[in-house]
Formats: C-alpha cells, structure tokens, sequence
C-alpha cells in the first residue's frame, strides 16, 4: 500500500501545492524551512527557461523520462546509479515529492515509474511549478525559487533578471556548497553557460507559456 501512496496522491497535486521529503524531514527534525509557494505566472519567464535549458532540454518533448539522453549518460557511466545528464525535471520532481536524496538502483527503479505517472497525469507547466516550489535553493532551510531569491538577492522571484535566474540555475545541484548570493568563478562560468542557453533559442519551455484564455 506504501508504494501505491505516491501513485494516488498525485493526480492531487494538479490543484494541492506539495511539500517535498526533504522538506518534511527537516521539519520533523525541528530544523529550519523556509518556502512560500509562488504560482507559475508569479515567477520570472526566464527562470523556468534557465532551468529547462541547463537541466532538461527536452522537457517539453520527452514523456518523464528521456530516453535519449539517458542512453548518452549510461555510455559514459559504470551504471546508472553513476550516470550523470540523464535525470530529467520530472524525475527531479518525483525524487523531491517522494522518494530521498542519493544513488541506488533502488531509488532509480521507484524513479522511473513515478516520473512517467506525473506526465501522464499532470501538466507540464504544473510539473514545472511544482519543481520550482519544491527544490532546495539555499544553504539554509530555504526552498522554492521565491525563498530563493529572496535569500541570494534580496528580491522576489517575479523580479529577477536572467543573469540572476542563471545565478540560481547554476547551484541548483548542490546549494549548500554553491553560492547565488555570493558567487564563485565556476558559479559565474556555469551561468553564463545557462544565461546564454536559455537567451537562445525561442523553442526552450515553449509548453510552460500560459495557454490562450487561462
């Protein structure tokens, strides 16, 4: 019955705001969070667009799991559990909503099935928001892009510019060794990457736009 929990519970979070696993651990833990879900239209264009364009370049197109570039990781990895470049936005979102952080083959096998269901059920702009409301963007108990950006610059997330959405783009992997708000010259490297990525191409998170009449 736990393991059916995720799978009915999601189809609920196309209308409920979720907390991710990790959030709740801390919290039972007695330790610091900090989040203030923000809907979709409430955050910069150009932050979901630095996000697909550095984390998942095909989001708009893949089915929850990129085959693809998957295959491409895997031909430069020992396993899985090694690979690195294959791990799409909503396979990030369905590790955050309910499984834990780390590399097992089990983790990847409750992964795979998950983040097909969320495509099949939820729509890619709310995979979207929901992701950016439930990742870690600071050091310090802070998640969602809004205590993000409130806490690297001082600003809410429909206020940043596109160097500071690749800014948080950029420590997205790990922000409790990486730094938006005071950054180091790989932090600054690897957003420029992003910030020129995302300024591209037109095409990038063309299925995140807000549909004619909503």
């Amino acid at each position: 019955m736990l393991l059916l929990l995720p799978y009915l519970l999601t189809p609920l979070y196309r209308v409920i705001d979720p907390v991710s696993t990790l959030m709740l651990a801390r919290w039972t833990l007695g330790k610091r969070v900090e989040r203030t879900f923000v809907p979709l239209e409430r955050i910069a264009p150009v932050l979901p667009r630095s996000v697909v364009a550095s984390e998942d370049g095909r989001f708009c197109s893949h089915r929850g799991v990129d085959w693809v570039e998957l295959q491409a990781a895997l031909d430069d990895a020992e396993d899985i559990t090694e690979a690195r470049g294959g791990s799409t936005i909503t396979q990030q979102t369905a590790k955050n909503l309910f499984l834990w952080n780390g590399r097992s083959f089990i983790r990847k096998g409750l992964e795979f099935p998950l983040a097909l269901w969320i495509d099949l059920v939820v729509p890619k702009r709310r995979i979207m928001e929901i992701y950016l409301n439930i990742a870690e963007w600071g050091p310090n108990g802070e998640f969602g892009v809004e205590a993000g950006a409130r806490h690297a610059f001082g600003k809410p997330a429909s206020q940043l510019s596109a160097g500071e959405a690749a800014l948080l783009t950029a420590v997205l992997p790990n922000p409790k060794r990486r730094s938006a708000k005071a950054p180091r010259p790989g932090v600054r490297h690897i957003a420029g990457i992003v910030q020129a990525r995302a300024a591209r191409s037109a095409a990038i998170g063309a299925c995140l736009r807000p549909r004619k009449g909503v």
